[in-house]
């Protein structure tokens, strides 16, 4: 099987940075959006993004941030990635590509197949798509939750011509399902990995990517 690459999201703490680094995830992910108990303060995610080691990739997780919001973080963290995870539009996300000469991974909520059209949008502006289960109505927040959506929507499929990953739902003990039901060869948890919201647990870190790569 082929190396499974792993972000871990919502890193608040400086040993969370540590335990994802010997745990042999790819991405780190900091959460910039105020509403979620992941969140954390560019001048707290500068510390965090210096303390990880070189080769362990650092992703800015916004959701419909203008561009003074996405001016600070970029000025104050080093980073290699930024995901939009709001309702940006495919002309924004060309635009914030553009603007900080970083890849720009676009996050899209699947509920049902009909959504899978909206990922033919996005796919010629983003370096990344994010493929992630679609909040419900009266969620406060547009991921993190915790939900999966039914994988089997994603056989069989070609998926767009760019590197993506899958997110939703995913713990160490459906990880493995998830990546044979849908090809991933990119995984995304946050809540699955945690021992209360923002606290992540290096144990549950090294399981899950074992999992993931088919190792556990």
């Amino acid at each position: 099987m082929p190396d499974i690459r792993v972000k871990i999201c919502g890193i608040t703490r400086p040993e969370d940075v540590d335990a994802c680094a010997s745990g042999g995830a790819t991405y780190l992910g900091f959460n910039f959006f105020p509403k979620s108990p992941r969140y954390v303060a560019p001048d707290s995610a500068a510390a965090l993004a210096l303390r990880a080691p070189v080769g362990l990739a650092k992703v800015a997780l916004v959701v419909d941030a203008d561009d003074a919001t996405l001016d600070e973080i970029v000025a104050d963290v080093a980073l290699d990635m930024i995901q939009l995870h709001g309702r940006e539009s495919p002309e924004r996300v060309a635009q914030v590509r553009a603007r900080y000469g970083l890849p720009v991974m676009k996050a899209i909520g699947i509920a049902e197949a009909a959504d899978l059209a909206k990922i033919d949008s996005y796919a010629p502006v983003a370096d990344q798509l994010l493929i992630d289960a679609k909040p419900p109505k009266d969620a406060v927040l547009p991921g993190g939750n915790g939900l999966a959506f039914d994988w089997r929507l994603l056989q069989g499929r070609k998926y767009w011509q760019k590197p993506w990953m899958l997110a939703g739902g995913l713990t160490p003990e459906n990880a493995a399902e998830a990546v044979r039901l849908t090809g991933a060869r990119q995984v995304d948890v946050a809540s699955g990995v945690e021992s209360a919201p923002g606290v992540k647990d290096a144990a549950l870190i090294r399981r899950f990517v074992a999992a993931a790569r088919g190792e556990a």
